[in-house]
């Protein structure tokens, strides 16, 4: 059943290549192909929660955009901003899993049919029946004509008065840690929830301490500071006060991906007005449950499955 709630998020998309097994990837000689890329994993994910979820973004005219369009709009994505290009391939990327979750990301991104977007194709229009917008730093990264584009979101969202989250999502191979600082800070006094890493956070701010880092994002008027910390659970700064959740417990196959779910499930909670402690509590039993299946997308949980999960009404098997 779908919420009265609609996000809208931008960004590229790509056909994963799953190693079948585990360890450096030159000694891999079998894959799977998935589907990925961090803005459709989190529009599947706000999907499966029940909200209504609208991706823009270009695909190559080729057929592995044809497999992302079919799989996003199979997975009740709202797919009326996505369109094909012409003469540029569909996106590609090759993951690298080792024995312990953990993996690495090789990209064929460069060009992307989403950098064929322009400013002119986002209009009010894509934003009705939306609440919230969320904007991720991999999109910036892919071309530096994008953050023109985000501005735009931004300046509409704005004038409609919706909350704004963004992640940074750093990917290094993608551009420079002083390039991302740059970027970034210019996007933030806009946003009202950044949803990060504590490495990223610092790496953008200079700063160590959590005073420091509370002290960083108040000066661009965020609202909540919430720092993602994987396996050992999630802190929320709100109104100067700090609540913390210690996560899950379970056994990691495949981490890509938890953190897009934990994003999904931060604003779910936040627009259904969850107290802090259930916000944290919400969004990461969605991240660890991310974790517990190979690929980028397939183990976003639906909504009874992570009430089911965290009342421990009984165990989640996929």
């Amino acid at each position: 059943m779908q919420s009265e709630f609609g996000v809208l998020t931008i960004g590229d998309a790509m056909i994963t290549m799953n190693p079948m097994s585990t360890g450096p990837l030159r000694y891999v000689t079998n894959f799977e192909r998935k589907v990925g890329g961090a803005e459709m994993n989190f529009a599947i994910g706000c999907s499966r929660l029940g909200m209504h979820s609208k991706w823009i973004s270009r695909l190559g005219k080729d057929e592995f955009g044809r497999v992302i369009y079919n799989f996003a709009r199979g997975e009740g994505v709202d797919v009326s901003a996505v369109d094909f290009v012409e003469d540029v391939a569909t996106s590609v990327n090759f993951k690298e899993i080792q024995g312990n979750g953990n993996g690495k990301t090789f990209y064929y991104r460069d060009p992307s049919p989403v950098t064929s977007l322009k400013e002119e194709d986002i209009t009010e229009e894509l934003f009705e029946g939306i609440q919230a917008v969320h904007l991720t730093g991999v999109y910036l990264a892919v071309n530096h004509q994008h953050l023109s584009i985000a501005k735009k979101i931004i300046k509409i969202a704005k004038e409609k008065q919706l909350t704004i989250s963004f992640d940074p999502n750093i990917r290094l191979k993608l551009w420079s840690a002083e390039k991302a600082k740059e970027v970034i800070e210019t996007i933030l006094p806009d946003v009202d929830i950044i949803l990060t890493g504590l490495d990223e956070l610092q790496l953008i701010s200079g700063k160590e301490s959590l005073d420091e880092l509370k002290a960083y994002t108040e000066g661009f008027g965020i609202q909540d500071l919430v720092i993602k910390d994987g396996s050992r659970g999630s802190k929320l700064c709100r109104n100067g006060e700090w609540t913390s959740d210690s996560g899950f417990t379970v056994t990691p196959i495949d981490s890509v991906g938890a953190g897009d779910g934990f994003d999904a499930a931060y604003l779910y909670g936040y627009l259904n007005h969850y107290e802090t402690q259930q916000l944290l509590r919400f969004a990461n039993a969605v991240g660890a449950l991310v974790t517990t299946v190979s690929g980028d997308n397939e183990g976003l949980p639906y909504l009874e499955d992570v009430l089911a999960f965290i009342d421990n009404k009984k165990m989640i098997e996929r």
